[in-house]
């Protein structure tokens, strides 16, 4: 009996070393894992951003089997039993925070002109990229660039319901707005050009709402400095956390998601 119990510890060993070597995110999450670097990259990847629904189980499931990134992955088959039975709390936590960032989100930042020839706003995975102003960081957000289109051209819209919790000037940000979504993801739109008339903190917003215009305002202490950088947009997205109070995360694959949801503006 004790040579099969022991031929069945090693089979069973063998398994799991060799599950756990196939799925090491799994093995590494804990309660906090929706607080890593690996989280906060946000690389949904293409397959994930091309979806017409997001799935939070099929996300949290893909990113543990996936080592936290999609960015390669093309099989959206995923398997999160063993997560549920083995580290359940961690698992919802972690799911939940997904769905607190993606769950309220509807269109994209900057609507699609309806004149023809005018060109649509670039951007590009910036994240963590060195910014130098004020000291040397990491960017956190995503720029839209305003392809050479001067200050005040770009409308810069709404992405999701919410409550306009700040909004004024900031010395990085320029004229900014930062919008808590009724999930509790905190969005920030930067280096506008201006706002949408009679908007105010405690304004309550709809997906789609004008919020002001894309501008190059910001990297000055005197209120309305300009013209340190190309016009764009930075949009940044923040959650709460167990630790933070605003935890930044990528917001590049999330923009691709939403790049299928444009609204139509006349300018």
């Amino acid at each position: 009996m004790f040579i099969i119990f022991l031929l069945l510890l090693s089979v069973f060993n063998t398994t799991m070393f060799h599950w756990l070597g196939q799925n090491p995110g799994f093995y590494q999450l804990n309660a906090y894992t929706w607080e890593s670097d690996d989280f906060r990259s946000m690389k949904l990847g293409a397959a994930v951003a091309g979806q017409d629904y997001v799935d939070y189980d099929q996300i949290t499931s893909l990113m543990l089997e996936h080592e936290f990134d999609l960015t390669d992955c093309r099989d959206l088959t995923y398997h999160n039993s063993m997560a549920l039975i083995q580290k359940p709390a961690a698992y919802k936590k972690l799911s939940g925070a997904y769905e607190v960032i993606l769950k309220d989100l509807k269109y994209f930042p900057v609507p699609e002109s309806t004149r023809a020839g005018t060109p649509f706003p670039v951007y590009e995975d910036s994240w963590k990229q060195k910014r130098t102003y004020g000291g040397e960081r990491g960017h956190e957000g995503c720029d839209i660039m305003g392809t050479e289109r001067e200050r005040g051209f770009y409308p810069v819209i709404s992405i999701s319901d919410g409550t306009v919790e700040k909004i004024g000037w900031l010395e990085q940000g320029g004229w900014r707005i930062g919008i808590r979504t009724e999930s509790g993801a905190y969005l920030y739109y930067a280096h506008l050009y201006s706002y949408a008339p009679d908007l105010k903190q405690g304004d309550k917003v709809k997906a789609g709402s004008l919020l002001g215009y894309m501008g190059d305002s910001g990297y000055g202490k005197q209120e309305n400095t300009v013209g340190n950088f190309a016009v764009h947009l930075h949009l940044g997205i923040y959650i709460r956390t167990d630790h933070y109070e605003e935890l930044s995360v990528n917001p590049y694959w999330i923009l691709k998601y939403l790049e299928k949801y444009k609204l139509k503006y006349n300018y």
